[in-house]
């Protein structure tokens, strides 16, 4: 009844939610909005595939957030109608050398894992060729964040093994599609130059979402994902802001998520804008946890030290990292160089007196919010 006090309060066995799953990282929308140029540019690659010819390859690019690994999957929903299509995506920041990368496609084609060890790359590869001349079917490999093969040093040789398949096994037809977040890498360029003669990409940029095509995106998972009424215009408008200020559309969906829990803590049937702006905290945050949860044991181990020695010179930081994990220069420098391509810390060059020039090693992020999410 109106009068009712507990109207607006949700029971115990309630939810704000009509279907939580649309706010959660594997979740691909029907719809694809505002990225209508780039889809036919993907599909104007993919065309030859679909006539059994080797689809030309794509270097797909753009800052975090901004549609591209959902992009591929798009398109790659698409053509698995065809039955002359073998599709795979890779997660390189998983699956971050040759080997790896190629064990992944060993089971999309086999439907089972590889042997652990006991198998050379060569067997490896020539069992995956060989299926694929079987079966008569093109091979698409996407290598979504490809930036973690080249931080390791895999990229050239993964893409070459890819791009040269029907030198090793004839009829051999696979294309690649590579996906990178960092802004700073030059993919071709930092090929070797028996790749670059065979990669030659159609390129594919995502620029960053304007507010307005922020806010139509997030209502269309606002209505999916939650009961009518739940969230008002200027409750949404708001998290279109901060999330246009991060330039990053997970940040709003995973906005949107928090702010309908921290609602629900509150026994409430609407999310209000102290929700959302409790929950941005944690939100912005987004692409910083994503990129810890890729990091090796020592690459953490370096980010805890200079999370203690911030703003210290490289030498004096690699005394700490050396003491507590063992490992060499040459080591530390790479991950080093791999941190900083990821925008987890800063290595700025200062000269230093009797030194000459030096690097000084800072945290891209508060102190406080990377320990809380490496310990």
């Amino acid at each position: 009844m109106p009068d009712d006090p507990e109207e607006g309060m949700l029971a115990w066995d309630e939810s704000v939610f009509r279907n939580e799953h649309v706010f959660e990282i594997d979740y691909t929308p029907e719809t694809f909005r505002h990225r209508e140029s780039q889809m036919q540019t993907l599909k104007y690659a993919m065309r030859p595939a679909v006539r059994g010819a080797r689809p030309l390859n794509a270097k797909v690019q753009g800052p975090p957030g901004t549609g591209k690994t959902t992009a591929v999957k798009k398109l790659f929903d698409e053509l698995a109608t065809e039955t002359g299509v073998e599709t795979a995506l890779v997660n390189c920041q998983v699956n971050a050398t040759r080997y790896s990368v190629f064990s992944q496609l060993f089971r999309r084609m086999f439907d089972y894992e590889p042997p652990s060890s006991g198998v050379s790359f060569k067997k490896l590869f020539g069992q995956i060729t060989e299926k694929l001349v079987e079966d008569d079917r093109v091979l698409v490999v996407a290598l979504d964040e490809v930036n973690y093969l080249f931080y390791e040093g895999e990229a050239s040789d993964t893409l070459y093994s890819l791009l040269r398949a029907h030198e090793e096994q004839g009829g051999a037809r696979v294309g690649a599609v590579v996906v990178s977040s960092d802004p700073d890498l030059d993919i071709v360029a930092e090929l070797d130059g028996r790749v670059q003669s065979v990669f030659r990409p159609e390129d594919v940029y995502f620029p960053v979402y304007g507010q307005e095509e922020v806010v139509d995106i997030l209502q269309e998972r606002v209505d999916k994902g939650f009961h009518d009424g739940v969230i008002a215009p200027d409750v949404l408008d708001r998290v279109a802001e901060l999330t246009a200020e991060t330039g990053d559309l997970r940040v709003g969906i995973d906005l949107l998520r928090r702010a309908g829990l921290n609602a629900e803590m509150r026994a409430s049937r609407t999310v209000a804008r102290e929700d959302v702006e409790d929950a941005y905290d944690t939100s912005k945050y987004v692409h910083l946890s994503r990129s810890l949860r890729g990091l090796s044991d020592s690459e953490t181990a370096l980010l805890r030290v200079i999370a203690e020695h911030d703003g210290e010179q490289a030498g004096e930081v690699y005394d700490a990292f050396h003491e507590e994990t063992d490992l060499g220069y040459t080591r530390y420098s790479e991950i080093i160089n791999k941190l900083d391509n990821l925008g987890l810390v800063e290595a700025e060059y200062a000269d230093v007196d009797g030194r000459g020039r030096s690097r000084s090693l800072s945290l891209a992020y508060e102190r406080e919010a990377v320990l809380d999410r490496i310990d």
